[in-house]
């Protein structure tokens, strides 16, 4: 999501360095890892908060050819970008929006019988062979067809005539706890449901389920998360590379004595006389509140932890500890990066990663650094 007019990183308040060379480096692992199965990039949400615009056309020139994303919305814009791609929706075939699939190649993601005989209704009036992707639910509960559908189809595969399954999926629940007894229910549960539909190809694993093992890669992998930066294997070393980098700007610098408050509600006082930092971001940006003085910046190879609560504009950092003119009105903070990762911010805030890349927020700069920048 683009500004009509970008600013400049000297005109910005903060500025997000998104590195696609990151992205397509971490898909590239992400395609060996779960070789010889198909490797796509799932690019909902804008990639994530790191623009689709941008990220899609990186990922494709390295040699993705599959692509999911959430809304049908999103499949046209990415169709716009990307003509020559497949896109899968996995939001589903809503009433009245098959024509619109089969208009601009998109593949729906059928997730329950309806949506198929839908699909086969189109199919048949434009005498198309649809491609689709079958979702089944194995005990996400969310979507896809519970098992009751499941069961039906098994026992009229004519229920798919005249259609083009690419792929039959099902999404895990808990792959990121490889000890959760869910995993092995999920993965036999999907198990039964393709030997009740030979000849068809499976999908299970997204991001951290390409870390469970072989027996979770079948014939395709949809990472998401992983592909931005995200840990996908938590508790354990981070197999990605980070993708982004969020700078914010110090607007002021000022000395505070000891009892003195900073912030709204005065929720941190100073125990000492100190310096404070106020720097130019704020949850207007996406720099969740939860990160109340709780979350850390780093300049120049210090560590420098947050002061008094996130408020809209502002977030306010103890730099007392810092050498005397290392910190001066206009320069830069790093805010998530290598040293402060948002997986690091989404601990501190008591949420995933996931969120804090999606929440970046549209008033930064955003520059863009790599192949296809």
């Amino acid at each position: 999501m683009g500004h009509d007019h970008p600013m400049t990183t000297e005109a910005a308040s903060s500025i997000l360095t998104i590195d696609l060379d990151a992205v397509a480096d971490n898909w590239r692992r992400l395609r060996d890892a779960a070789a010889p199965a198909v490797c796509a990039a799932v690019v909902k949400a804008d990639a994530y908060g790191l623009g689709i615009d941008k990220v899609a056309p990186a990922l494709a020139d390295v040699g993705c050819a599959l692509f999911f994303v959430a809304t049908l919305d999103e499949g046209l814009r990415l169709r716009a970008l990307l003509p020559q791609v497949d896109v899968a929706v996995l939001g589903g075939l809503l009433p009245g929006t098959a024509p619109i699939f089969l208009r601009d190649r998109l593949i729906p993601v059928l997730n329950d019988l309806g949506q198929v005989e839908r699909w086969r209704g189109e199919c048949a009036k434009t005498g198309q062979a649809g491609a689709a992707i079958l979702h089944i639910d194995t005990g996400m509960n969310r979507l896809g067809l519970d098992p009751r559908e499941a069961e039906r189809l098994a026992l009229d595969a004519t229920l798919l005539d005249g259609l083009d399954i690419r792929y039959v999926m099902t999404h895990m629940a808990c792959a990121d706890t490889p000890s959760d007894p869910l995993n092995e229910i999920q993965l036999a549960r999907f198990k039964a449901a393709l030997a009740a539909l030979p000849g068809l190809k499976g999908s299970l694993a997204a991001s951290s389920a390409i870390f469970l093992g072989r027996d979770c890669h079948f014939d395709l992998v949809r990472p998401g998360a992983a592909l931005y930066g995200i840990n996908p294997t938590p508790g354990k070393p981070n197999p990605m590379r980070q993708t982004v980098r969020l700078e914010g700007r110090v607007l002021q610098v000022r000395y505070v004595d000891s009892g003195e408050a900073v912030g709204y509600g005065a929720s941190r006082r100073f125990d000492r006389p100190g310096k404070i930092a106020t720097i130019a971001t704020g949850y207007a940006d996406g720099y969740l509140r939860s990160l109340s003085n709780g979350s850390l910046a780093h300049l120049a190879g210090h560590r420098v932890p947050m002061m008094g609560r996130v408020s809209m504009d502002l977030l306010t950092f103890d730099v007392t500890d810092l050498p005397e003119g290392l910190v001066i009105p206009g320069g830069l903070v790093e805010l998530l990066g290598e040293q402060y990762t948002p997986d690091d911010a989404a601990r501190d805030a008591g949420t995933i990663g996931y969120e804090i890349l999606t929440s970046l927020g549209q008033r930064y700069a955003r520059r863009y650094i790599g192949a296809g920048a």
